[in-house]
């Protein structure tokens, strides 16, 4: 063992001891593929976007008629994030629908696992999100 060997070894233990395990990953414990699926695509708090459902579709449309890829991209996901709170399975698969035409390299794991994501998303959101005081 050379001695540079030594601190190596030092990184490696304290990079493992200080790997932090968010919410989302010990709600999605039981089922990785779900968690991959999520943590690329939901939206840890929807509420703080400042446009409806509709206002997204409707821009991420606008781009992609004006092949602007990239904003159109940016749009749908949060059209899909959206989709995703509010339990909406059938919109969830057209967005990231979308978002999987629009971009070869998009891991599409959601498109598959489209109801158990929701179902773990809104779990999620009903015990880590506090209820909205009016």
């Amino acid at each position: 063992m050379g001695f540079l060997d030594r601190f190596r070894k030092k990184k490696e233990k304290k990079a493992e001891a200080e790997k932090v395990v968010t919410e989302l990953e010990l709600l999605c414990a039981d089922d990785t593929e779900v968690y991959e699926a999520l943590s690329n695509t939901m939206l840890l708090d929807p509420r703080k976007v400042e446009y409806s459902i509709e206002d997204v579709v409707k821009k991420a449309e606008e781009h992609e008629k004006a092949n602007d890829r990239i904003n159109a991209l940016f749009w749908y996901k949060i059209a899909g994030g959206l989709a995703i709170y509010k339990g909406d399975v059938r919109e969830v698969k057209r967005y990231f629908g979308k978002v999987a035409k629009l971009d070869p390299k998009f891991d599409a794991k959601i498109l598959k696992l489209a109801e158990k994501a929701v179902k773990k998303a809104r779990e999620y959101y009903e015990r880590y999100l506090p209820p909205e005081t009016t």
